[in-house]
């Protein structure tokens, strides 16, 4: 079972999401405890609504946590004195191991699938029970993998690997661009987050209306064509994105084929890193540091 959290507001969640192996009986005990519950196809999880749900859902987790029987905890424990998982990211904690890394979708991700793994917001790392420790271990690789280049002189060196070469060219002349080819037929809302193909979670400012010549954005925007117009956006700042409404599902193939779409909550929690750091970058540059 997992335990996500969700967009906040005024620094109080305003829904929490909690995935589990489906089990009637433990569904029907779910829908008992949380009866406002709804299931949610793209996250393949259930959200529950109000600015307690995560304290909730914590005492629903241990609840059913204690349902499973000592023997499994206990082998949980033996499994890991027998093969240890040595890693930086990991720590040993009396209910089994905590988990802390820089953001990665594909840790989340990975995590989530995790049987009785859960979010732990206050000290914001994931918690996973002794009981779960084969799954953990069987999906560590991928984890730990996916931690390490997440790590920021990990990205530094990238970036340092595609310096000079036409990647970087390509990137500069995709990030200096601030108008976005949208269709006519079907434009993104103006002055609060969207995500975006080409550039990621922006707001956009302005539909120009101006015509979009395909041939001359072919290189960034195959998909635009003679009915596409100009909109101007900018960079979302922090507070947009914290209190942007998460989707409810993953965006179809046509919302990736327009351009835009409402952000999903792995794309939020990395936006709001991302501008966080810029605003704190801002900051120092202001304050002459």
């Amino acid at each position: 079972m997992t335990a996500t959290p969700q967009p906040e507001t005024d620094d109080k969640p305003q829904h929490e999401t909690v995935s589990f192996d489906f089990d009637r009986m433990t569904v029907a005990r779910f829908r008992e405890t949380f009866p406002n519950a709804r299931w949610s196809d793209a996250l393949q999880a259930w959200t529950v609504p109000g600015s307690t749900a995560r304290r909730r859902i914590d005492r629903w987790l241990a609840s059913e946590a204690d349902r499973r029987t000592p023997y499994e905890e206990e082998r949980g424990r033996d499994a890991y004195e027998f093969e240890p998982i040595p890693s930086p990211y990991l720590e040993v904690i009396p209910t089994g191991f905590r988990i802390k890394t820089p953001f990665s979708r594909t840790v989340v991700d990975e995590l989530r699938q995790i049987p009785f793994a859960r979010w732990n917001g206050d000290d914001k790392v994931w918690e996973v029970p002794y009981a779960s420790y084969d799954d953990l271990q069987h999906r560590w690789e991928a984890i730990e993998e996916a931690a390490k280049r997440a790590e920021p002189e990990e990205r530094r060196k990238r970036a340092e690997a595609r310096r000079g070469t036409e990647e970087e060219a390509k990137a500069k002349r995709r990030t200096s661009e601030r108008r976005l080819p949208v269709p006519s037929a079907d434009l993104p809302p103006l002055d609060r987050p969207v995500n975006t193909t080409a550039y990621g979670i922006v707001v956009i400012t302005e539909i120009t209306g101006e015509l979009v010549d395909p041939a001359e954005v072919s290189e960034h925007h195959p998909d635009a064509d003679d009915e596409h117009v100009w909109a101007g956006w900018r960079a979302a700042t922090l507070e947009e994105l914290v209190h942007t409404w998460p989707a409810r599902r993953e965006p179809g193939d046509y919302e990736r084929r327009r351009g835009w779409w409402q952000p999903m909550i792995e794309e939020l929690r990395g936006a709001r890193t991302a501008a966080k750091s810029r605003e704190r970058r801002l900051t120092r540059a202001d304050d002459g540091r």
